[in-house]
């Protein structure tokens, strides 16, 4: 079974109590039962992870390009300026794995400095402003490139 990383970045184990108008009210324990369950239905194998710390976001691209893993990957605020992250991300890339930007919310409804993103130009997609959604469609794109 194809193994797939969907790993989030800050703020995200906040979801359900943080901006509910913006991100939902669903929890974060939510998004990581419905990837599961996606996964499973794609037949990919599905390991959710949240951290608020930049280098361990960073350390696990590396440990999905050594493992050869896909990734979806929400960095969050990280998306707008963590040039460290964005060149973890195009080694996944460049090792001809799958690494798709997912966003719950659509950063270019919102405030001008979330409309540029420097992971987008090294990912091999993105997908962003259908909620949970966002991860599901990401993991369908995945799929649909084995």
């Amino acid at each position: 079974m194809t193994r797939v990383l969907v790993l989030n970045g800050p703020n995200l184990g906040r979801l359900g109590v943080r901006e509910p108008e913006v991100y939902g009210s669903a929890s974060y324990a939510d998004l990581v039962a419905a990837a599961r369950s996606w996964g499973e239905e794609l037949g990919l194998s599905v390991e959710v992870r949240q951290t608020d710390d930049e280098s361990e976001l960073v350390g696990w691209l590396h440990e999905a390009v050594d493992a050869a893993t896909h990734v979806v990957l929400n960095p969050a605020a990280f998306t707008h300026y963590s040039y460290a992250l964005r060149d973890a991300a195009a080694q996944v890339t460049k090792a001809g794995l799958q690494l798709v930007e997912v966003h719950l919310s659509n950063p270019y409804a919102r405030e001008t400095f979330r409309h540029v993103s420097v992971i987008g130009p090294v990912a091999s997609g993105t997908v962003a402003g259908f909620g949970f959604g966002s991860y599901e469609l990401a993991l369908r794109a995945i799929a649909g490139r084995l």
